[in-house]
């Protein structure tokens, strides 16, 4: 039976906290406090095993669950939210190719699926304002298209060309499924360009140090908090 690490982040009262599950690079639980976090880390990680089934990965999906906690952070700024100024443990280790070729098709898959599923919503439905509150699906697909260029830049330094792909869905000079895939063809030949010095480096901001493989990490992260959040939405894609 495998059993999963997790790494937990939030304020030291436990409140709002973020399950990372690193053996599963992109899934994660969020909870108001660290207890309802950690129980709904199995559910988010079938959903997870889920996504990956599709992407064509291979996963028995009735497979039983452990965890354990492994490291966690308690310290720092915007705890719980999926903090960008933190590193746990393995974020320090030099990326691999075989980590690289798994970041690259997981966040393939995630653009897929996002471009996918808003292609077949009128631009009426993507701007309408959730009756529960929270911000527009349009809105949320053009933050998660500006933040992947962001991610990228905190650890190489720039992410040339990913920005404006945003910015260019943003004016809707590009439908959304051609910007994630835009988007994806051009991080793509980034990172595959990515020296075996930049893969292992620690690049120290004023923010905190930064490692391509946390920033990945991040990334994917991102794609997946948001494309579970459409999905519990009415209409919202099925996980």
């Amino acid at each position: 039976m495998p059993i999963f690490d997790l790494y937990l982040e939030s304020g030291p009262r436990q409140r709002k906290t973020m399950v990372h599950v690193l053996d599963l690079a992109g899934c994660i639980a969020v909870g108001a406090t660290t207890a309802e976090a950690l129980a709904a880390t199995p559910d988010a990680i079938r959903a997870f095993q889920r996504f990956l089934i599709r992407q064509g990965e291979p996963f028995d999906p009735d497979s039983p669950i452990e965890t354990r906690i492994a490291e966690h952070i308690t310290e720092g700024e915007f705890l719980g939210n999926g903090s960008p100024y933190i590193l746990f443990g393995p974020d320090w280790a030099p990326l691999t190719s075989e980590d690289v070729e798994l970041y690259l098709r997981r966040i393939g898959g995630t653009s897929r699926e996002l471009g996918a599923w808003a292609a077949a919503r009128t631009e009426e439905q993507l701007a309408e304002t959730p009756a529960a509150g929270g911000r527009p699906a349009r809105e949320m697909l053009r933050h998660v298209l500006a933040a992947r260029g962001a991610f990228l830049a905190s650890a190489l330094g720039g992410a040339p060309g990913v920005g404006r792909i945003a910015s260019a869905y943003e004016r809707e000079e590009l439908p959304v499924q051609a910007a994630f895939e835009v988007s994806t063809a051009r991080f793509v030949t980034i990172i595959e360009a990515a020296t075996p010095e930049q893969r292992a480096a620690v690049r120290q901001l004023p923010s905190g140090p930064k490692t391509l493989r946390q920033a990945l990490r991040r990334l994917l992260e991102h794609d997946w908090e948001h494309l579970a959040e459409l999905s519990r939405r009415p209409g919202g894609p099925m996980l």
